[in-house]
């Protein structure tokens, strides 16, 4: 019940959905933040929460050190799963959970929620629909500053609970994920280059909220080994190339997410910051802005948007959006292929990530390797 948890029941709650409790890190710390929430008493262990028979779906919001052991966990006792990126630590690991979700029938989905803005869901549409042209070229960055100073702290800076890839598999993935989504194409390769500028911290001896500001506590240095920046050219299946530029230390940008899209016949750009407007270039026109209003979006944008144009949607919202679609599956009974990103995708963002880190590592163009489920090996 972080910072993302908090976000998980907040967009819950604007659905409708019941949510009958938590679990925490601690007894005591459930226990205040269910308080703080207005929520039932919470579960004193996560297997607590799977033995209690009114709970249908379960949300992992945990360090992603323990998102195999909960999803699987959860899957076991026959609970549908959302689950918060990565999916897994390892793509052994990912391919575990992508197959025992796929034989049970439950519903499984992996918290890529940036495909559900409004303008993102039009665009998916356009580009699908040949609104483009052929893709040739997707670039962009996804930039913050949370992590600018050395006194910067937060759990995701240890790799033995964040993972050892940290910018990249925290923000940049969302990336990836969303540029394949909009292009219609898999990543197929990547070269990638990954920089660590602070390479010592000062760790508060207590804990520290995602995004949280004011004085620190006594500190200890402790050596980074994760990365604060990467740079990936990456090329597509279908033949688009890709540029994209991740940091955690840029000063200004609290969460900037920006991508071009380049095709035969037009280009479109958006940013997550400015959501409720898409870019349109053109060659031999004026260029446009859209605004997301639902009397100049097409279907899927219409279909993904809640509000009357000029009324701002934004990043909660996108929660709702993809929990939207995640409930109408369990109210049906069984997963729904295409409308929301299920263990698939989690996995396949694993296999992309694995290989930018090893990219970076070996200094060339690594292919991202698709065995079949239950191949994968630990690197």
């Amino acid at each position: 019940m972080g910072f993302i948890g908090s976000v998980h029941v907040d967009a819950l709650r604007r659905l409708g959905v019941q949510v009958h409790g938590v679990v925490g890190s601690s007894g005591a710390r459930a226990a205040e933040r269910a308080r703080a929430a207005g929520l039932p008493p919470a579960y004193e262990s996560i297997e607590a929460m799977l033995a209690d028979e009114r709970v249908d779906v379960v949300h992992i919001t945990s360090p992603n050190h323990l998102h195999h052991a909960h999803a699987k966990a959860a899957l076991g006792a026959g609970k549908h799963v959302v689950c918060e990126k990565p999916l897994a630590g390892t793509s052994a690991e990912s391919s575990e959970l992508l197959r025992l979700a796929e034989s049970s029938g439950l519903v499984h989905a992996v918290n890529f929620n940036i495909r559900f803005y409004p303008l993102c869901q039009h665009l998916q549409q356009l580009v699908r629909e040949g609104g483009l042209g052929e893709v040739r070229l997707v670039t962009g960055h996804y930039l913050q500053d949370w992590l600018l100073l050395d006194t910067d702290w937060n759990w995701r800076l240890d790799p033995a609970l964040g993972g050892t890839l940290r910018a990249v598999g925290d923000i940049g993935s969302h990336w990836l994920d969303l540029t394949s989504f909009l292009v219609g194409s898999r990543v197929a390769s990547v070269t990638a280059d990954l920089a660590t500028f602070v390479k010592v911290r000062r760790e508060p001896t207590g804990p520290v909220e995602t995004f949280a500001a004011g004085p620190r506590r006594d500190t200890e240095a402790r050596e980074i080994k994760t990365e604060d920046c990467a740079t990936i050219l990456v090329r597509y299946e279908n033949g688009a190339l890709g540029s994209l530029a991740v940091s955690q230390v840029s000063a200004g940008r609290k969460n900037c997410l920006q991508l071009e899209i380049d095709g035969a016949s037009a280009s479109a750009a958006w940013c997550s910051e400015q959501p409720d407007e898409l870019w349109l270039g053109h060659r031999d026109r004026p260029n446009e802005v859209l605004p997301r209003d639902a009397g100049l979006m097409n279907a899927a944008g219409v279909a993904a948007s809640h509000l009357p144009g000029g009324h701002v949607e934004g990043f909660a919202d996108t929660f709702r959006g993809l929990y939207a679609a995640v409930y109408r599956a369990v109210l049906e009974g069984g997963p729904a292929q295409g409308r929301y990103p299920t263990f698939a995708d989690g996995h396949d963002g694993v296999l992309v990530c694995e290989a930018v880190e090893r990219s970076a590592r070996e200094g060339r163009r690594v292919e991202v390797e698709r065995k079949p489920v239950g191949q994968e090996a630990d690197r």
